[in-house]
């Protein structure tokens, strides 16, 4: 079905009149404009291509063919944003910046980018970055990083690759990106509303303002409108057009001209002064939101067909046209031209193979995963400081000590948070870090977890090791889309051609004592464990925190691993395991690394096996010991790794018995034991189970927690009733 701004444009280009007078190629287009007839003319082949992909996409949807019909029909001027940088300029875009990917592509010869769209319209597996698994503008030879349709969540990451520029430069590692390169990021006025956006522009502020080199420019493609939600007249302006430490830039996005002059004005302002910079495009959204967006339902026709005349196709054609670089029959031939050539490549790709198969779609993950379980460190014994090798150690002097080898065999390795440097953590886990190193390489953050993550994203697809850390665990879910919708993702929808390797520290769970509440308490991790791909690393003894936290950076640095290292606050300090001064919670630094996916096991107990971790370890061996007074005989087994499980040695020790109690320091529902149970029963174990976890409660302050939390007495009496069943 022909679309009415389709028609229009024939219509009002039909009755134009050609100009008398050709410019000379390099003469401006426009009195004032740095735009060139040439740079014009390249540029409206480029809003053309734009223009016939929308409406192809629609023509392969109504063919049952396309799957994706958001359009870039209205913002086709963000080409000229391409224009004004440079091909080696890392870029975030929008899902309506298709103009700007074209003339991305345009710029380096690439090969045919209205295929590689056309092949994203249909899920063909030849599509050149995520290969079937969507639609998305990346490509990594054109330094565009692929971003899905989640609102505003690649902003923190824009602002951790601008960040990165600078910071690699300091630390004498290689970037991905030129010493003096602009990051671009581009999003809807709709987008600019949410809280991520809000703190990422926050974020670049913040760091500006501390004279940090911040080279990051916001493109705003400000149509006005977010699916059916008008944006206030006004708005951005008002809200970011008289920020401090933000340059503001405007222009009404149908005025190619003017478009790109703002657009070079700000990329070289940012270039330059390697500050940030907010360019404000007035857009129009042409055809809807979508092919399946039935416009009228919230817009009266008047509304719509008003906003025909601000069409930048038409316009950048009428500028062509008024300035006799084309005649307006000239003008209809490179139109339909246009058409053909994108039509014909949609009735190719259409028969093109799509992925067929679980294990297709799974590849890039499946592939990260055989590396990751790879990249064990084998010996940690260089790294060892002279003297201390056969130290006892507690969790957090492991973890510390761990940390300041790492930093010395990794380079590129960072670590920041919230009061990890000058503070040395709020337990003391990151203390002398700092005074070791530099300011470049363990420094503090903004109290903001998406900025926190969002950095570490932005440097590890820049080149750099970053080791943030959450403060507690409970405000890991004030971010978890950073790591759900771009850590997780970026592989997937990359092929592997881009990763983002990280180890993102979090102090978590319960049994604090003298101070907790349910923010400095949490024992939820579910969120956690859906998200495909990522590692969930849980130590609780000491060499296996040091171990693990090893194998973790190796993962990150060799595979580009997304691990999330939970370290309980409870034997942060512990000494002691069964009774006071005992110190049997302590342990000597480990010689090698831990492989993802192992368990380890204590004691060869015949009668009973107790899965557990964390928390749950403890108290599981002080419980073991309290059964083998009463003659049960049992063995326990920390899991270690909650992601991947360690199924094979879950399986073997269950068998060693044939009874299993799963020991869960999380909740009853949601908890780490359902995880266990549902593996167990899948591979066929055939024995008696039983699972004790805590309840589904909030952690409340003080001793009321013990009431809610998984205790040893509860332990205690389900093992019994188990055995001895």
């Amino acid at each position: 079905m022909a679309e009415p701004i389709d028609d229009y444009f024939t219509a009002t280009i039909s009755a134009m009149a050609a100009a008398q007078r050709r410019p000379a190629d390099d003469e401006p287009i426009r009195a004032g404009s740095a735009l060139s007839a040439r740079a014009c003319l390249a540029l409206f082949d480029v809003a053309l291509g734009s223009r016939h992909l929308d409406l192809a996409a629609r023509y392969l949807r109504s063919r049952g063919k396309g799957y994706y019909t958001i359009g870039s029909s209205g913002h086709e001027s963000n080409c000229a944003v391409a224009a004004a940088l440079r091909p080696t300029d890392p870029a975030l875009l929008h899902y309506r910046s298709g103009a700007f990917y074209l003339a991305r592509a345009a710029l380096v010869e690439s090969r045919d980018a209205l295929r590689d769209v056309l092949l994203g319209c249909v899920a063909a597996t030849d599509e050149p970055i995520a290969g079937g698994r969507h639609k998305v503008f990346g490509r990594y030879d054109l330094h565009i990083i692929p971003q899905t349709s989640t609102i505003a969540s690649h902003l923190p990451r824009a602002v951790g690759v601008a960040f990165s520029i600078a910071r690699a430069k300091k630390l004498g590692v290689s970037c991905a990106w030129p010493d003096d390169a602009v990051t671009v990021c581009s999003f809807g006025d709709a987008s600019v509303n949410h809280s991520t956006a809000v703190g990422a522009i926050n974020t670049a502020l913040h760091s500006a303002y501390q004279g940090v080199p911040m080279p990051l420019l916001f493109v705003c493609e400000d149509n006005g409108i977010g699916i059916s939600v008008q944006t206030p007249s006004g708005w951005i302006e008002r809200t970011y057009g008289g920020r401090d430490d933000l340059a503001y830039f405007a222009a009404d996005g149908s005025d190619l001209a003017a478009t790109f002059d703002a657009a070079t004005a700000a990329a070289e302002w940012v270039r330059n002064r390697r500050r940030p910079a907010f360019l404000h495009l007035r857009t129009v959204r042409l055809m809807g939101h979508a092919g399946s967006d039935y416009e009228p339902a919230y817009r009266r026709p008047e509304e719509i067909t008003a906003d025909y005349a601000r069409d930048p196709v038409l316009c950048i054609a009428k500028l062509l046209i008024d300035t006799g670089v084309l005649t307006p029959a000239e003008t209809l031939d490179r139109y339909e031209a246009k058409r053909a050539n994108v039509i014909e490549l949609a009735d190719q790709i259409s028969e093109l193979a799509q992925l067929d198969s679980a294990h297709a779609v799974m590849e890039p993950l499946r592939t990260a995963s055989d590396a990751i379980r790879d990249a064990v460190p084998a010996s940690l014994v260089a790294s060892v400081k002279s003297g201390e090798t056969d130290a006892q150690i507690t969790v957090a002097t492991a973890i510390n000590r761990a940390l300041h080898d790492i930093l010395d065999r990794y380079p590129e390795a960072m670590i920041f948070g919230e009061d990890v440097a000058r503070k040395g953590g709020v337990y003391g886990v990151t203390r002398g870090l700092l005074a070791a190193t530099s300011s470049a390489r363990v420094f503090d953050t903004l109290l903001d977890e998406q900025a926190i993550l969002g950095l570490a994203l932005g440097a590890g697809v820049s080149g750099l090791l970053p080791i943030p850390e959450i403060q507690y665990l409970a405000y890991f879910h004030n971010a978890a889309d950073q790591i759900r919708g771009e850590a997780a993702t970026l592989q997937f929808f990359s092929n592997r051609q881009y990763r983002n390797p990280m180890v993102v520290r979090i102090a978590a769970y319960g049994y604090q004592k003298g101070f907790g509440g349910h923010f400095h308490n949490d024992n939820s991790i579910a969120a956690m464990r859906d998200i495909p791909g990522v590692v969930i690393a849980s130590p609780a003894r000491p060499d296996d925190a040091a171990a693990m936290l090893h194998t973790c950076a190796a993962a990150a640095a060799q595979a580009g691993a997304v691990c999330l290292f939970l370290e309980p606050i409870a034997l942060y300090h512990t000494r002691d395991l069964h009774e006071d001064s005992d110190d049997g919670w302590l342990a000597r630094y480990p010689e090698s690394g831990v492989a993802v996916g192992r368990a380890r096991t204590y004691g060869e107990g015949r009668d009973l096996t107790m899965l557990t971790f964390g928390n749950g370890l403890r108290m599981s061996l002080r419980v073991a010991r309290r059964l083998a007074s009463v003659g049960i005989d049992a063995r326990v087994v920390d899991l270690r790794w909650l992601a991947p499980l360690p199924v094979d040695d879950m399986l073997r020790e269950a068998d060693a018995t044939g009874r299993v109690l799963i020991v869960d320091e999380t909740r009853e529902t949601g908890g780490v034991g359902e995880g266990v149970l549902a593996t167990l029963g899948k591979h066929g174990f055939a024995g008696r189970l039983d699972r004790v976890a805590s309840n589904d409660s909030f952690i409340p302050l003080g001793d009321a927690a013990l009431h809610v939390l998984l205790s040893e007495d509860t332990i205690e009496a389900a093992a019994i009733k188990l055995a001895r069943s």
